[in-house]
């Protein structure tokens, strides 16, 4: 926008053009006295900005929008054990918690490579760990699946550590547009990587009852998989398309309608929360993608190289107890954890998306 401009010099007029900026956009107004909806929540998804009103959300045991807290990290930190210019990376970068405990635990010294394929997360995530004062010769963050840690080796040489946090990141989950959740409206998607092909839309509109029932039982041990599977391709062979997360809660809701109704509400949620995770990890092949991880695993990491594993339910529990056994029988690894480590009570207590997580660890001979 130009605003045209007249003064008086030595009598003459002289017209002068001052470039003025666009007025700044206004946030999102809501009603009510507290925002509801994600796009709503300005201040929680500018922590930098309004950093006293995100530390009281903090303060309550929740989790704020737009963001992520680290789970486990202190016994993350305890066992990595990192010392200045080591060389190592963050299989799962998201939100960067455990990144910049780690990029401080280095001291200016090392290298940290951190993989994601989230194209929407993985630049803000960048953008804050820059502005942190972590430059291109300490923080190397490749937009690419975990599974490809061999291509990470051989471009950054033996790794002295590993940590990979399976979860998926709060602010994936409380994006409506993303599709994880059940709880809020939004286009059954579940994608990790915005840019791929298959959603779980997709695959509903596609897969046959028994594969579905059987991916249901795999893939989040779903007791209901059968009357779920049942009567979502009945569903779809009326012509419905079960399009967005509500499509499906429902679908799931009307599907556990024999149980008793003191004990359906919390057995539709429970319900819900298996098949959403069973979709996603379909839509993403995350077993496939963990198991090629692990396989590459020994390989990537320098002699005492240590590595460790957040898992959050028993599919991913089991594959990394297993391969972890396989390469200590094997002599590969010298150590790996008894028991799986679980976050304490304080901290399940401020975060409860913690109460699932289990760190498992191991070292290499």
């Amino acid at each position: 926008m130009q605003k045209r401009c007249v003064r008086l010099r030595d009598k003459v007029a002289v017209s002068i053009f001052v470039v003025m900026d666009e007025k700044p956009k206004r946030r999102i107004r809501y009603s009510g006295t507290h925002p509801k909806s994600f796009k709503e929540k300005y201040k929680e998804q500018n922590p930098e900005k309004y950093g006293d009103d995100v530390a009281k959300i903090i303060q309550q045991g929740k989790t704020p929008a737009g963001m992520h807290r680290p789970i486990c990290v202190d016994e993350i930190m305890a066992f990595l054990n990192i010392k200045p210019g080591q060389v190592g990376m963050d299989a799962t970068l998201g939100y960067g918690g455990h990144s910049a405990e780690i990029l401080k635990a280095l001291k200016g010294k090392g290298k940290l490579f951190a993989t994601d394929v989230d194209s929407i997360e993985l630049p803000k995530t960048t953008e804050r760990l820059r502005a942190l004062g972590y430059g291109e010769e300490i923080f190397f963050p490749r937009k690419m699946n975990f599974a490809g840690i061999d291509v990470i080796a051989a471009e950054a040489g033996p790794l002295n550590f590993v940590l990979a946090d399976l979860g998926v990141s709060s602010m994936q989950i409380d994006n409506p547009d993303r599709g994880f959740s059940y709880k809020v409206e939004g286009p059954l998607d579940l994608r990790l990587n915005p840019k791929g092909k298959i959603t779980a839309a997709t695959i509903l509109e596609e897969i046959t009852q028994g594969e579905l029932q059987e991916l249901l039982f795999e893939y989040s041990d779903e007791q209901y998989a059968e009357p779920i599977s049942k009567l979502i391709v009945k569903k779809r062979s009326a012509g419905l398309r079960i399009e967005t997360t509500a499509d499906l809660q429902q679908i799931i809701g009307e599907a556990l309608s024999f149980i008793p109704p003191q004990e359906r509400k919390e057995q539709v949620k429970k319900a819900c929360q298996r098949c959403f995770q069973a979709l996603r990890i379909a839509v993403n092949n995350e077993f496939e993608m963990l198991e090629k991880f692990l396989d590459k695993l020994p390989d990537a990491l320098a002699p005492g190289g240590r590595v460790a594993i957040l898992t959050f339910h028993s599919g991913e529990d089991r594959r990394v107890k297993k391969a972890f056994q396989y390469f200590l029988r094997a002599e590969i690894f010298s150590e790996i954890t008894a028991e799986p480590v679980r976050a304490s009570a304080e901290e399940c207590f401020a975060n409860p998306r913690a109460k699932s997580a289990k760190l498992r660890w191991a070292v290499k001979k």
